[in-house]
């Protein structure tokens, strides 16, 4: 495909957006509609898949633990300016709409705890997700937090000693665990397409879904990447939802713009300095026969 870049105001947040856009897009739809096409064909299975699944490993979990992270009646406003606020959001159940989580936010939450409120975070937004499709009457394609967070962490429990003391079998479960929630990444990056490209669209700024899922099969630091922009979309898509004023996050959207751009592919990313860093901002492309897209 031939990539054109350029850049737009949005119109409700005034924020100057680099887009990248594209006449075809083969790839992509090939992605999108193959995605599409298995969750379509097997939607009853997998929806009864991922309910039971959530169900089994949420009876396995003590009550007090499922007694804080049950969700409220109704979704608490949280002042981002109010340090008490934004402790009160790191530790909050999920909600329903769900709760926005900026880039800068989860950073926040992240790096003091050495990536330990990240699982919270996972919890939290797969269980929102998971709730959202229940109540809107959808077929579920998510396993919710319990389903999807658990089984990993018991898979880890079990494996480490078990592969530490040679036991057969231990590195398989240590392997099934890792597989397991990179699954549960692609799924999540496909869900929050879905949910971009609904209604909300025009609101987020964006003419298409803004993920590749299976770049979350990408090598460090290239799954980061789709990380980021996975927290920052889905945080914006909840916002909307929520009817919460714009808040501009300076990482997202000034300090990494890769950020918050439209989709992109890898090469475009590879080619295009001025959105990988704001001290790259000015840099021009990159003028390499190997980082041009196919016709």
């Amino acid at each position: 495909t031939v990539g054109v870049q350029s850049f737009q105001v949005h119109p409700t947040t005034g924020v100057l957006r680099q887009r990248f856009k594209s006449e075809t897009c083969l790839h992509a739809k090939v992605e999108t509609d193959a995605v599409t096409e298995v969750f379509e064909k097997n939607a009853d299975a997998i929806d009864t898949f991922c309910r039971g699944t959530n169900e089994f490993w949420k009876g396995l979990i003590i009550q007090p633990v499922k007694d804080y992270v049950a969700m409220p009646p109704k979704p608490r406003t949280y002042d981002p300016k109010k340090p008490q606020d934004i402790f009160d959001k790191l530790i909050a159940p999920p909600e329903l709409p769900g709760i926005p989580r900026p880039v800068w936010f989860t950073i926040l939450g992240s790096v003091p705890t050495a990536l330990g409120w990240y699982g919270y975070y996972k919890f939290s937004v797969e269980e929102e997700l998971f709730q959202y499709e229940l109540q809107s009457g959808k077929s579920v394609t998510g396993c919710g937090g319990y389903g999807t967070l658990f089984p990993f962490v018991f898979a880890i429990i079990l494996g480490v000693p078990l592969s530490f003391l040679h036991v057969p079998g231990g590195e398989l479960i240590l392997q099934a665990a890792g597989a397991w929630i990179l699954l549960g990444q692609v799924n999540l990056y496909r869900r929050v397409n879905e949910l971009c490209t609904e209604t909300s669209a025009k609101e987020l700024g964006l003419s298409g879904p803004p993920l590749y899922s299976w770049w979350a099969l990408l090598p460090p630091p290239l799954d980061v990447v789709v990380g980021l922009r996975q927290v920052h979309f889905l945080s914006e898509y909840w916002r909307i939802q929520r009817g919460e004023p714009y808040d501009k996050d300076t990482i997202a959207e000034e300090l990494f713009p890769f950020i918050s751009s439209e989709r992109f592919t890898l090469k475009t990313f590879f080619r295009t300095p001025s959105m990988w860093f704001w001290f790259t901002s000015d840099w021009k492309d990159f003028d390499f026969e190997i980082l041009q897209e196919s016709e």
